[in-house]
């Protein structure tokens, strides 16, 4: 089977906008992926509000959904609880909500891999405590 990517928000913020610093490196590493990309939620809702904070149209996020570049996962009704325990444990870091869902999003998808900027994933860990694959700088 075919690896499967799960993307978090830094790589979809810094697609959209130019003036981000990683904006180069994701956009080598977008033109080398397959979409659809899988995401949540949670990680729309989080990069449309990073968007707009930076004076642009935050409509730009949804359309990457209806454009066929992401796909959106049904995950919280199912895993809430796991969600919860997951934040419950590493509230540390902390963990966010997004990052909770990304977490249980990978540990659901088949031969999955975490596209993010956040470095907390390296902290992270998977069921029986295995590593999160990740694509990162």
């Amino acid at each position: 089977m075919d690896a499967s990517v799960v993307v978090d928000t830094g790589p979809i913020v810094a697609m959209l906008d130019a003036d981000e610093a990683n904006h180069d490196w994701v956009m080598s590493q977008v033109q080398r992926l397959r979409a659809p990309l899988v995401t949540c939620e949670a990680v729309l809702t989080e990069a449309a509000f990073l968007m707009s904070r930076a004076g642009v149209d935050s409509s730009i996020v949804p359309q990457l959904v209806t454009r066929g570049f992401v796909t959106i996962a049904k995950l919280f009704d199912d895993d809430a609880a796991q969600i919860v325990r997951l934040m419950a444990r590493y509230r540390n870091v902390p963990m966010s909500l997004t990052d909770a869902c990304l977490v249980k999003l990978v540990e659901r998808t088949p031969n999955a891999t975490l596209f993010t900027l956040d470095s907390d994933f390296s902290i992270y860990r998977q069921k029986g405590r295995r590593l999160i694959p990740l694509l990162a700088p």
